[in-house]
């Protein structure tokens, strides 16, 4: 029985459009975020739905080219989705989707994964987003969970629209990661860290903040705060850090021998300097894919080197 992650969700093709042109790069963020994984080393299944067409068939072999395996199953008929990002000064992206969401019928899973990963489109957009809840609870008895919601607010309606969906994944999610943009979007009315202690307070170990340059903040189901300030870095554009860095923290946690159900207690009981620990590769990862175009995340020998 081998060990392996299962990562849940969108996998596209994401065309940038910034000052020096356009350009097209595989996405979506459960893709980005398997992808990353599969560059650290680790053993990654992604199930996901692409199409036949010449954009799936750069998405599966970018992804497989780096060692993720895509659940058979995973590629059937339809257009692969799109996403378009314009870019602007400061390389922050903002998007618009052409994008459907459903899982295959009858997808055969290898035996339970360590952690089993979704976010994003994956989890809130029907009719696949029930199909994903439903797997998740089937999964997360043996398997830790892991979440982060990256929303699409021209995708996901308002934010009354998408936090019913949103909330009801946190309340199963073991560790949850998400974007102070995120955060304030979903909860104009509270400020980012009254809204990441009320995840917190919902079932998560930790809920993990990313602030961009100002680095990123844990808050633990105990009431604890830990903050890692982000490494200095010349920004080539913000495509795929948060992926980079949700990738981070699965494998942070895979390496303290902190993933699937016997650790659960384990996970939960994290001191401050464990999950210090856990969150500076995280920035680093966040830092070397930002100071390159589009969703690159490092390889394990770039993350090591000095």
């Amino acid at each position: 029985m081998n060990d392996h992650v299962l990562v849940v969700g969108e996998a596209l093709v994401d065309v940038v459009m910034g000052p020096d042109g356009t350009a097209a790069h595989p996405g979506g963020s459960p893709a980005n975020v398997a992808l990353g994984l599969a560059r650290l080393g680790r053993d990654v299944d992604l199930l996901t739905r692409l199409g036949l067409d010449p954009n799936g068939v750069l998405v599966a072999d970018h992804l497989q080219d780096d060692g993720v395996r895509l659940v058979p199953g995973s590629a059937g008929p339809g257009p692969t989705s799109v996403a378009t990002a314009t870019l602007d000064a400061g390389g922050a992206a903002t998007y618009e989707f052409d994008i459907a969401w459903e899982l295959a019928d009858g997808v055969r899973l290898r035996n339970a994964p360590l952690a089993v990963h979704t976010g994003s489109i994956a989890a809130v957009m029907a009719p696949g987003a029930e199909q994903v809840l439903r797997l998740v609870h089937a999964l997360r008895f043996n398997s830790t969970v892991t979440y982060d919601p990256n929303v699409r607010p021209s995708l996901m309606g308002s934010p009354d629209d998408a936090r019913p969906a949103i909330e009801r994944m946190v309340g199963l999610a073991d560790v949850v990661k998400a974007s102070d943009e995120d955060l304030g979007w979903l909860y104009p009315d509270r400020t980012v860290d009254e809204a990441a202690r009320a995840w917190a307070g919902m079932g998560p170990a930790l809920v993990v903040v990313t602030r961009g340059g100002d680095g990123a903040t844990a808050f633990t189901h105990d009431g604890r705060e830990i903050h890692e300030p982000a490494p200095a870095v010349t920004v080539a554009d913000t495509v795929g850090a948060g992926d980079s860095f949700m990738a981070g923290l699965i494998d942070g946690l895979w390496g303290a021998g902190l993933l699937g159900r016997p650790h659960r207690d384990a996970l939960r009981g994290m001191s401050d300097e464990a999950v210090t620990g856990l969150l500076r590769p995280c920035a680093r990862i966040a830092a070397i894919t930002v100071s390159r175009p589009g969703a690159n995340p490092p390889t394990r020998a770039e993350l090591d080197a000095p």
